[in-house]
């Protein structure tokens, strides 16, 4: 298993073990040791799952007081996953890193407390799962323009499908007031 950073403290691209043979396939999703030894302790206590068609974008979600680390995963499609670093203080705030998973790589991308997350999706449909560090919490949540300018994500779709609620999502800046402090974060 291949615990991958990326530019962003905390983001991590995991790679896991695939064991193949004549009847199909067979991995871990998740191994509580083997991934606190790659540098991913979290304790998960939420698993969440959704379908989307093509073009569907999603996020970027996250909530304010009662952040949520997410481990994503993709079980059937290709979706381009994205985390944006809201920390404040943070010498990576405002920068976002993007991984493709899908069912074919396997790969998993761990979104830490202090990002906001979305993905969009690149094949027909995707079925992505993930676990979260922390309960969901409605009146918490809030989200980002996916087409803030001054986040410049090159979104794969040039018609996107948003929610109601995503398609009126504020830019990033009219969020600052309302973001946590690098230092008040559980976890990085």
């Amino acid at each position: 298993m291949l615990f991958i950073p990326t530019e962003l403290p905390g983001v991590i691209i995991v790679a896991p073990e695939v064991h193949r043979d004549p009847r199909g396939y067979f991995l871990e999703t998740y191994h509580a040791e083997k991934y606190d030894a790659g540098g991913l302790s979290a304790r998960f206590v939420q698993d969440n799952q959704s379908c989307s068609a093509r073009h569907t974008v999603r996020g970027l979600h996250m909530q304010l007081r009662k952040p949520q680390g997410k481990l994503v995963r993709v079980v059937a499609g290709e979706i381009w996953d994205v985390a944006v670093d809201v920390r404040l203080g943070s010498p990576t705030f405002g920068r976002w890193v993007a991984a493709c998973l899908s069912s074919e790589n396997f790969r998993q991308l761990y979104v830490p407390e202090g990002c906001a997350h979305g993905f969009c999706v690149t094949s027909e449909n995707a079925l992505v799962e993930y676990k979260c560090t922390a309960l969901f919490d409605p009146t918490d949540e809030t989200g980002i323009a996916h087409d803030d300018p001054a986040l410049a994500i090159p979104w794969p779709t040039d018609q996107p499908m948003l929610s109601n609620r995503d398609r009126h999502n504020p830019p990033l800046a009219a969020l600052l007031r309302h973001l946590a402090p690098m230092n008040e974060l559980t976890r990085l």
